[in-house]
């Protein structure tokens, strides 16, 4: 069983930046794919970004240039870099991690980006 704890979230103003961190537990975090996706309100979860366990990256288009992220298997963490907020990247942001059927996911942490 993998558990996850996000961090960073928090209110900042459009423009500002965050860094969101996702820290697993067990000894098998290398050995997954990770990925963050975020859920405003009324509206579906989505994905943002993802790695592989290699480290190639794929983003949403509409965070392409602004958004970041990267993995530090040392430390059992995923980290969205997040650059140039805008009001619209307002929601529950959630790490997953999956590996063949097995997924997991942290509780959420709230970022708000206002105007």
């Amino acid at each position: 069983q993998v558990q996850l704890v996000e961090s960073g979230g928090g209110l900042v103003q459009a423009g500002g930046s965050l860094r969101l961190s996702c820290a697993a537990s067990g000894s098998t975090f290398s050995s997954y794919a990770a990925g963050w996706y975020r859920q405003a309100p009324g509206k579906q979860r989505e994905l943002v970004a993802d790695i592989s366990r290699r480290g190639s990256t794929n983003y949403a288009d509409s965070v392409k240039g602004r958004f970041t992220i990267s993995r530090d298997n040392a430390k059992n963490t995923v980290y969205l870099q997040m650059n140039s907020l805008k009001p619209e990247d307002t929601a529950v942001y959630f790490c997953k991690l999956w590996l063949s059927l097995q997924e997991y996911w942290g509780q959420g942490t709230q970022v708000t980006v206002s105007s």
